[in-house]
């Protein structure tokens, strides 16, 4: 959530940079609202002064004994005001809460002003696979050497949910193995958090208000399946300050995540490519907000290490305004190659989300004995999800043959070198 003190300070210049993500933005009306509970504030203060003058005058009169029927009638007029005041407050500010809660965080200054898909190719790693044979996708390779099977996943839950099997399910547990390992030597503190989030771990993490169709919901608990870790790693220090010296923290988390992905699909997004539930190694962090841009640089490269260390050619881009997350000031995505579809897919998206979770949890830390307690900032990034990784796997290590070759760091764990 952004902080309404920056609102008030450059209302022009954050509506600006606010439209440069989402046009019809107007920061207007919550303005007005803002000025509305000001100066209502002030008006309840004066009548709070008002009313314990006269309580003052009260106690003064009877002690002399003197008649204070009329002035007790005034302070009671007094009161029945200052509750009006304090209910249209409290009207006042649950609709500033409610504008404020749908509102993007705002684009740092080096994110590109631009549409979807407008992103800025930053680096790479490796070159495009070249075959001289007809490549197969993903999932003709899945289904001919039986390591996926989408037919008995529909028949057991519906479209869109993957099942791996033989090979293909000890590759994707290696992955999840491999991946978990590998952040947790790097640094960051491992993780298994619940699967299953509340409603205000999800509205700190931004998925609530504005997302709810996209989530499953347990109407009969009140729970909501996991849509991505940075959900539930969002709130480990919920309403904690930390000293300065503990940051940055850093987590890496394992869940299974689930998603609604409402909306059509082209053939280029069949298999694992879009998916309702699957397996993801996430990052995040919390750090001071010195620190924050130098940690989300870290953040990309400790993803990118993944994919280097499985010998997959990948691009690092930084996306423009209008792809941002809703709770992203800048976020850089990691893309894998996939030869069958002669495209790109993202595997990991690092954002840095400043304070914006940090306001809506608050997170804090101090910055020095006796000094006020600030926001930190907070990171995310997918390190990595498996889905498009086993697609990028399976396609770009097509043997003549039809064999596919295992990635060696893997290779002990799934127990062959090729499938």
């Amino acid at each position: 959530m952004l902080d309404i003190h920056r609102l008030r300070e450059d209302p022009v210049g954050i509506e600006q940079r606010l439209k440069t993500r989402d046009s019809s933005i107007e920061l207007e009306g919550i303005l007005t609202l803002d000025q509305e509970r000001l100066s209502l504030i002030h008006s309840v203060e004066q009548l709070k002064a008002e009313r314990n003058r006269g309580a003052q005058e009260v106690g003064r009169c009877r002690k002399a004994g003197e008649d204070a029927s009329e002035l007790t009638a005034s302070l009671s007029e007094v009161s029945n005001r200052i509750a009006e005041i304090d209910s249209e407050l409290r009207r006042i500010l649950s609709s500033i809460d409610h504008f404020m809660s749908l509102l993007p965080n705002v684009p740092h200054p080096t994110v590109p002003i631009g549409v979807k898909g407008n992103k800025i190719t930053l680096r790479s790693f490796g070159k495009q696979s070249q075959f001289d044979f007809r490549v197969k996708d993903h999932v003709a390779i899945g289904e001919e050497k039986e390591i996926l099977d989408f037919r008995r996943a529909a028949m057991i839950a519906g479209t869109r949910f993957p099942m791996y099997t033989g090979l293909g399910a000890r590759l994707e547990m290696a992955l999840v193995q491999f991946m978990f390992t590998h952040h947790a030597e790097n640094g960051y503190t491992p993780i298994i958090p619940p699967f299953l989030a509340n409603s205000e771990s999800l509205y700190v993490s931004s998925q609530l208000p504005k997302f709810a169709d996209d989530i499953y919901h347990c109407e009969k608990d009140n729970l909501y399946l996991n849509p991505t870790a940075e959900s539930l790693l969002a709130n480990l220090h919920r309403g904690e300050i930390f000293d300065e010296h503990e940051l940055p923290k850093k987590y890496v988390a394992y869940t299974t995540c689930f998603r609604r992905e409402a909306g059509t699909y082209g053939r280029d997004e069949r298999g694992l490519i879009r998916i309702h539930q699957f397996n993801k190694i996430e990052m995040f962090k919390f750090a001071t907000p010195e620190q924050s841009y130098v940690e989300l640089d870290q953040l990309v490269v400790d993803a990118e290490e993944i994919l280097r260390e499985l010998g997959i050619h990948y691009r690092v881009a930084l996306l423009a305004t209008q792809d941002l997350a809703q709770q992203s000031s800048k976020t850089i995505d990691i893309e894998v190659y996939l030869p069958a579809q002669e495209r790109y897919y993202e595997v990991s998206s690092c954002s840095n989300c400043e304070d914006f979770q940090a306001r809506r949890g608050n997170t804090r830390y101090r910055p020095g004995a006796g000094k006020k307690p600030r926001y930190v900032h907070t990171l995310n990034g997918s390190g990595v999800a498996t889905p498009r990784l086993m697609a990028a796997i399976l396609e770009n290590n097509q043997m003549p043959d039809g064999r596919i070759h295992i990635p060696e760091v893997l290779q002990e764990m799934v127990g062959e070198e090729v499938i």
